[in-house]
């Protein structure tokens, strides 16, 4: 520990830290985004917006989000609203923002917050950890732009920052804890929610992975990697591994119901990914493919394969289709679903690719 602080005191150089946290601050007042979950000055933050906002941000983009965001507080304007929501529903309303356990949190939550808080957002870093799918970064992140309590937020913008600001060798995500050491002796009293959103929009507006506009930054007089001219190589990152490929063949059974055409969805565990989902019948996702049809049937190869690349690997669905008449799939936690539903039910992105491989441009003919 004293090692590791002697360090951060050589890194901190002559730039004092009020000062940066000055700058910073001046900066933010000048050229802050405007976004819809923000509180513009003057205004108190709504802890909820703030809530929703950063669970949704987790490992997708601004851009992603912006519109979403919207969408979400007019469904469920407030917690209690949620708390009320069917998960199925969230669950669809989550459809492309990444993962669904995020989704399965951010009810839970709202049901927590809602039934034993009665409605009220914990104001500490404590407090805030203790609810479901709320980690370090979460809590820290609402507590200062909510509470503007004194924590220390470092989400991915922030990392870059303050890893090019002290120049810190290590590699990622060992470097983790030594980028978060550094950015706590920056983090003011004064103001700390606006000095967190300062940070997250000096990293991503100046202070970006590629080609970072370092002239107009507000703190580079005290940039390390500037000063070494090598700025986008901090964070020090290791060397991608190559994502593996998963393989599996895919089922969907086509059935002409009263309503229209339907298929057969089963229900995912509950546990794990795209847990407690809808798919369509499959083998397990594996190296190598395995027939596993859900019941005999005259299978049809679909044309087209589908490719769905998630964080750890990369899936490829062999698509097979067949109609029937007087059968059922086997499978306890499954229902007939009509196609003109399938954008309505809890459907995970890689399905709807199936969906549309399967049964578009017109359904399986007889």
């Amino acid at each position: 520990m004293a090692t590791l602080l002697f360090l951060l005191v050589q890194l901190l150089g002559n730039m004092d830290r009020a000062d940066l946290s000055t700058l910073l601050l001046g900066w933010y007042d000048a050229h802050r985004r405007v976004l819809p979950w923000r509180a513009l000055p003057g205004e108190v933050p709504d802890p909820y917006r703030v809530w929703l906002s950063e669970i949704m941000l987790q490992q997708t983009t601004v851009a992603t989000v912006r519109n979403r965001f919207e969408v979400f507080l007019q469904r469920w304007p407030t917690v209690a609203a949620l708390a009320e929501a069917d998960l199925d529903d969230v669950l669809a309303e989550w459809a492309g923002l990444g993962y669904y356990a995020r989704a399965r949190n951010l009810h839970k939550c709202a049901v927590h917050i809602a039934s034993e808080l009665d409605g009220i957002f914990p104001t500490d870093v404590e407090g805030l950890q203790a609810l479901p799918g709320v980690g370090d970064y979460t809590s820290a992140a609402i507590a200062a732009i909510a509470f503007d309590a004194p924590a220390t937020v470092v989400d991915g913008n922030v990392e870059r920052v303050i890893a090019r600001q002290f120049a810190i060798e290590d590699v990622m995500p060992a470097a983790k804890k030594a980028i978060k050491a550094a950015a706590t002796t920056l983090t003011p009293a004064d103001r700390p929610g606006d000095y967190a959103q300062a940070l997250m929009d000096l990293g991503a507006t100046i202070c970006t992975p590629k080609k970072p506009v370092c002239a107009l930054c507000p703190i580079n007089a005290s940039c390390k990697a500037l000063k070494a001219d090598e700025p986008e190589r901090f964070p020090v990152k290791a060397p991608k591994k190559q994502r593996p490929t998963r393989r599996a063949n895919i089922y969907c059974l086509l059935r002409e119901g009263e309503g229209g055409p339907e298929t057969w969805l089963r229900r995912r565990p509950k546990t794990g990914l795209l847990g407690g989902m809808l798919e369509f019948p499959s083998s397990p996702w594996q190296a190598e493919r395995e027939e596993a049809v859900p019941l005999e049937a005259d299978w049809q190869q679909a044309d087209q394969q589908v490719v769905h690349i998630f964080t750890h690997f990369r899936l490829e669905l062999t698509v097979h289709v067949a109609l029937v008449v007087d059968a059922e799939p086997s499978e306890e936690e499954g229902r007939w679903v009509p196609l003109s539903r399938l954008d309505d039910v809890a459907l995970p992105t890689v399905m709807k690719k199936v969906a549309r491989a399967a049964f578009e441009p017109e359904p399986l003919s007889s």
